[in-house]
């Protein structure tokens, strides 16, 4: 499949698809006619790179695990600290969101009560 078959059928940005490339990732795109093939494990590569864009591996933190992920399972214990990082984070976040959330809330409350008292 082409870049833009591939990118209309799995729903795959562009971007990604040209960052995939750029990092020389593609074991078996070939060039053909001028268009890049993709087959079915640059497919499964592709989507390992949407989920890890989505858990909020920034762009070099997907590059380095997909190296690490075609290097074998000898770097499994890396892979599993890169993923212990980004998760770690996590409840963080999530807890600075509820901070601003309440804080609007609190915002939306005095409003609503001078509005009310008008």
């Amino acid at each position: 499949m082409t870049m833009n078959e591939v990118s209309e059928r799995y729903k795959i940005p562009l971007e990604i698809l040209k960052e995939y490339e750029s990092w020389g990732l593609c074991g078996a795109v070939k060039k053909v006619m001028g268009a890049w093939q993709y087959d079915d494990q640059d497919i499964e590569r592709l989507s390992m790179i949407m989920a890890l864009n989505g858990m909020g591996f920034d762009y070099n933190e997907v590059e380095t695990y997909m190296r690490l992920t075609l290097e074998g399972d000898h770097t499994e214990s890396a892979r599993l600290a890169m993923l212990n990082r980004i998760r770690g984070k996590t409840p963080d976040e999530i807890h600075f969101k509820e901070r601003q959330i309440a804080n609007m809330d609190y915002l939306r409350h005095v409003i609503q009560k001078r509005i009310e008292k008008s």
